[in-house]
């Protein structure tokens, strides 16, 4: 047991004075050590549940020696959005493949309501109906296809992906954008005065 003495020697001596009894103080430190161990043993458990929060991306793999081309991503499935600056996102339908027949473009912003979400998720609605139509095969996903300008914001990617969790979007791929699609970008602005 862990103890502390805190008695003191010292007391005036002398002949008129009565020795009185000496009481000493005794400190058991012994819970200390008990509570030591327990801070010790909160901070470890609450370190462990203290992880950070990210978005897992499974990239695919592509086997070198793999001679099967992958699948092909419908037009029907398939919306392209183009992040531009000032926080702008620009979407299609599509994936615009021909060059002479420019998509409509349509710009919107991150919103809660008219915002992407909203865009993407009658998509969603749009492609989940064709396929009980059957117009689409059983392996037919909705695709997003990301394409962040040079002049977007970092900020405006982690709120796409974010878009992408939320609205239970399980195939999109982020690429890199097009000499074509920041023509499109451009007569867009250009149409609305710049703005």
């Amino acid at each position: 047991m862990a103890e502390m003495d805190t008695s003191s020697g010292g007391g005036k001596k002398g002949p008129g004075v009565q020795k009185g009894k000496k009481l000493s103080t005794r400190i058991d430190l012994t819970p200390m050590v008990d509570l030591g161990f327990l801070l010790i043993t909160f901070f470890m458990y609450t370190t462990t549940l203290a992880k950070p929060k990210t978005m897992e991306i499974n990239m695919p793999y592509k086997d070198p020696l793999d001679k099967v081309e992958p699948n092909k991503i419908k037009e029907s499935v398939a919306l392209t959005i183009l992040l531009s600056k000032n926080h702008r996102v620009y979407y299609y339908e599509g994936m615009a493949s021909d060059p002479t027949k420019p998509p409509d473009l349509k710009v919107t912003n991150f919103a809660q309501k008219g915002g992407i979400r909203d865009e993407i998720i009658a998509k969603k609605k749009m492609v989940d109906d064709m396929k009980r139509a059957g117009g689409l095969g059983p392996k037919d996903e909705m695709t997003v296809l990301i394409k962040p300008d040079t002049s977007s914001a970092y900020g405006d990617m982690v709120n796409i992906l974010d878009e992408m969790n939320i609205s239970d979007i399980k195939v999109y791929a982020i690429i890199d954008i097009s000499d074509v699609d920041q023509d499109f970008i451009k007569k867009t602005e250009e149409a609305n005065g710049g703005r």
